[in-house]
């Protein structure tokens, strides 16, 4: 098979948020409040997948009202936070959509992101995954979490398909 030949069929994406959407790390204030960081173009790139029909969730163990409401704002519908373990809420998830998993791209970190990745048609990953999940995945990002992975696996789906343009 041709390496963008993967790409081809992707109708749904799912991407993890710790690890993936950020960088992993957490900035902890004087509050106790956890602060992440995340890339302004791999929003814009979740943005424009959703403009272009395609399915967009997000399943992450993490329970930031922050996160969930800068992805609602992006127009992603299904955020999944407190995920535990993450293979209920993509079950629920898949018959919400009604796509086939083989036309789903799943993107995680670590270990909770394996058992999904084990049922999609294209498990992705971030260059700096866990080795448990670089093992699993189809396809490694040259990119690191929260600095443009996301950008990455999406635009190579929307380029193969011819819809990546304006």
């Amino acid at each position: 098979m041709n390496k963008l030949e993967q790409f081809n069929n992707i109708q749904g994406f799912i991407f993890d948020v710790d690890g993936v959407l950020t960088t992993g790390e957490l900035l902890l204030t004087e509050k106790g409040e956890m602060l992440r960081k995340m890339n302004t173009r791999d929003g814009y790139a979740l943005q424009l997948a959703i403009k272009r029909g395609y399915e967009l969730a997000i399943i992450t163990g993490g329970s930031s009202k922050g996160v969930a409401d800068r992805l609602k704002a992006l127009g992603i519908v299904h955020v999944y936070t407190k995920a535990h373990p993450k293979i209920e809420d993509y079950r629920e998830l898949i018959e919400i959509w009604e796509i086939e998993e083989d036309d789903i791209l799943y993107m995680g970190d670590d270990v909770p992101d394996v058992e999904v990745m084990m049922k999609v048609g294209l498990p992705t990953c971030p260059a700096d995954a866990a080795s448990e999940v670089m093992q699993v995945a189809k396809y490694v990002s040259p990119k690191t979490g929260g600095k443009g992975c996301v950008r990455d696996v999406i635009e190579k789906v929307m380029r193969v398909q011819g819809n990546w343009k304006e």
